[in-house]
């Protein structure tokens, strides 16, 4: 029996009165592009968050790569140990904007692996040339693309080496060419043995990128 990769278990989040998140239990396995579909407010974003150890929840519990999430605020010594196996892409990439392109991916190795500096550029620059942008590595966000852009917080999601990257509606920004490259980024990813959850709205990148889709509504998997 294959062990997963990420394992949610009864899932419950409230905010208020209204539940966001009503009893999720899925597993992913390594190796899986999981799309995460449905209507804006169905709970995309929110579990992807509490995956990442970013939203408390109430009930339920959460594995990620024998990190293991219960309900209520988890301990600092979890978190850590979460953030060497979890990065995040932002809808908005959430890059640091008075930071370089090297720069902002370089920090998480410095800050979460000890990583020395010279090592850490090494690192930044090998992630940001497999991804196509070492040519922008001075360049501050602003002066990104919106592909560009994505790329870097790729690259900077991955330079700690987590088994499992989650993505927030990635192509939103995107024009259809760079929605197809970026497809092939991630099923290269998938060949080095990480496992994807993307949350999207994107039927066809879904189809040219995942390997299941994942429908929710109202906090619910749907059938």
């Amino acid at each position: 029996m294959i062990t997963p990769v990420i394992r949610l278990q009864d899932l419950v989040l409230r905010r208020g009165a209204r539940t966001v998140l009503d009893g999720v239990s899925v597993d992913v396995s390594a190796g899986e592009v999981v799309a995460l579909m449905g209507s804006s407010g169905s709970g995309k974003t929110t579990m992807l968050r509490t995956i990442a150890g970013l939203e408390p929840f109430e009930r339920g519990s959460i594995d990620v790569d024998g990190v293991q999430l219960a309900a209520g605020r988890g301990a600092g010594s979890t978190l850590r140990a979460l953030r060497t196996k979890v990065g995040m892409v932002f809808q908005f990439h959430c890059l640091w904007e008075h930071l370089t392109a090297l720069e902002n991916v370089r920090l998480a190795p410095i800050h979460v692996h000890r990583t020395a500096a010279a090592e850490a550029d090494r690192l930044a620059l090998d992630l940001l040339r497999q991804l196509g942008v070492e040519h922008r590595a001075s360049a501050l966000p602003r002066e990104l693309s919106g592909g560009e852009a994505q790329r870097v917080a790729i690259a900077r999601a991955l330079a700690i080496g987590p088994p499992v990257l989650l993505m927030d509606e990635p192509t939103a920004s995107l024009d259809p060419e760079r929605r197809a490259e970026l497809a092939t980024i991630l099923t290269e990813l998938v060949t080095r043995g990480r496992t994807l959850i993307v949350a999207t709205h994107d039927e066809d990148f879904a189809a040219a990128a995942a390997t299941r889709v994942i429908r929710m509504e109202e906090g619910r998997i749907s059938d």
